[in-house]
């Protein structure tokens, strides 16, 4: 079937995957009055992003639960010449995170940078100027180096041109490649709580802070500088919205029909089969992860190995419960810290298991949207972070987990948790995997653990395949919502100028 564009100048563009980065995609190719048909496997769009109901009246966003850089979203309705607010609404956290450390202390991580520091301080005894010096530099690497890092294909030449690029060479020295993330911590704060606690945003993009790169200390700067959001309707309204966008600019949504295989002849792109139809394209987009898109839907197009093979990101194992009581003292996002961070990511990227203590994050969206949950109850997104795939005995390392966390949690709380857990659903790697595309149930598809790691993920075009294109938490930039809309200006970007 040939699938014809509006503009004979504008040829038509297949997207495989209804995720936040093919929807992104969507939109920006619509606009640019191209013809877009997004096939999608499931039976709706989101990717992970998706929400589901559990009995009792509890509603849960099942993946995604940080929203950060919320102008990407807004830029999407604004180059299409509509009202963000008309779309799509969110809120700035204040406080953003409670954070409970095994020794007993707790921490609010409050919008405001003054206060932060002056919370660490009272709580830790850490100087406030201290950790605000910790964010200027965290704020000033990522002005340096995000414009070049995120925003632009890191595989084309034409990037390294730029003049912001010697601004971002220039501003190297500070960023610590040679050092780690712990090492860049340790260093700079003498509490080890803080420093536990600046190490966990290495999880952000799945990665070990005890090999990351110091580069990811600026990570941060998303939150406490530029703040953390929470959007009208949950995570998964973002994807809600920009698909009503894209359907309003004439893109057409094809769900129930995953892609077989893409389509080549003579080093060109010529179209997608799926089980209904063979469909006619020059251009296809996979929002699939990269290793399932050579894997299964390339079987005869020769694979970049060296980049397939780079180590994955973490993945998580995610209990959903609907719980019988309130806790006053929990926000929006939670911390729960293991007692010895290290041996946890030593089980995650060496051992392949799970930690006997693991590190615990709740978020409860009930707290800023109340029908979320029935009244006097609560909806725990329980995740801890955990390896991907590889074949482990996940229902015993499931039974295991579990347990950890009603203890670890009960302790910090000073509660039996179990007993008000009144509707419940769980998510392990094999199921991410199955259920999103992602190779092993990896997160962000290739992990950050070495300071070239941002130069070996794949790149948003194929080099091998005229019209075939990438964009999704496997590729450049990586993963993560901010990241995926990056993935998609980046490759809209280059069609645009091919």
């Amino acid at each position: 079937m040939a699938v014809r564009s509006r503009s004979s100048s504008k040829p038509p563009v297949a997207i495989i995957g209804a995720g936040i980065a093919g929807i992104a995609a969507a939109v920006r190719l619509a606009a640019r009055g191209h013809a877009v048909t997004v096939f999608e496997a499931a039976a709706s769009f989101g990717g992970k992003m998706h929400q589901f109901e559990l009995p009792g009246g509890y509603r849960f966003d099942a993946g995604p639960s940080l929203f950060t850089l919320p102008e990407l979203v807004d830029e999407l309705f604004r180059l299409c010449g509509r009202d963000p607010q008309e779309y799509f609404r969110y809120q700035r956290l204040d406080p953003i995170t409670q954070y409970f450390f095994a020794d007993g202390t707790r921490l609010t991580a409050w919008a405001d940078e003054e206060k932060f520091a002056a919370e660490i301080e009272a709580k830790l005894q850490v100087p406030a100027v201290t950790v605000q010096r910790f964010l200027r530099r965290s704020a000033k690497a990522y002005g340096a180096t995000a414009n070049t890092f995120l925003h632009k294909s890191l595989h084309k030449a034409k990037t390294y041109l730029a003049p912001e690029v010697l601004h971002a060479v220039a501003a190297l020295p500070q960023l610590g490649l040679t050092a780690t993330m712990h090492q860049r911590h340790a260093k700079t704060f003498a509490d080890p709580r803080l420093v536990q606690l600046f190490d966990r945003f290495a999880t952000y993009n799945g990665s070990d802070p005890y090999q990351a790169p110091a580069t990811l200390s600026m990570i941060p700067h998303l939150e406490h500088g530029i703040g953390a959001f929470y959007p009208e309707g949950g995570i998964y309204s973002i994807a809600q919205s920009l698909v009503s966008l894209a359907e309003e600019l004439g893109a057409t949504f094809r769900y129930n029909e995953p892609v077989e295989e893409i389509l080549t002849a003579d080093g060109l792109v010529t179209g997608v089969r799926t089980p209904q139809d063979v469909y006619d394209f020059g251009l296809v987009i996979s929002n699939m992860d990269v290793v399932p898109t050579y894997r299964r839907l390339l079987p005869h197009a020769p694979a970049p190995e060296r980049t397939l093979r780079q180590p994955r990101s973490s993945s998580a194992l995610i209990f959903y419960w609907g719980i019988e009581h309130e806790f006053p003292e929990l926000g929006l996002h939670n911390i729960f810290f293991s007692q010895d961070y290290k041996r946890e990511f030593d089980a995650i990227f060496q051992d392949k298991t799970v930690a006997a203590d693991p590190t615990v994050y709740v978020n409860i969206t009930s707290k800023c949207s109340p029908a979320d949950a029935p009244a006097g109850h609560e909806n725990w997104f329980v995740m801890v972070n955990v390896p991907h795939d590889e074949g482990q005995d996940w229902a015993a390392l499931t039974a295991h987990t579990r347990q950890a966390v009603l203890k670890r949690v009960g302790k910090a709380l000073g509660r039996d948790i179990e007993p008000l857990i009144r509707s419940e659903r769980v998510w392990t790697p094999p199921g991410i995997a199955a259920d999103t595309s992602s190779f092993g149930g990896a997160l962000y598809g290739s992990s950050s653990n070495n300071m070239l790691a941002a130069f070996l993920r794949h790149p948003n075009f194929s080099r091998k395949l005229e019209g075939l294109y990438f964009c999704g938490g496997s590729v450049h930039p990586g993963g993560g919502i901010p990241l995926c809309l990056l993935s998609a200006k980046i490759v809209a970007g280059l069609i645009s100028t091919r």
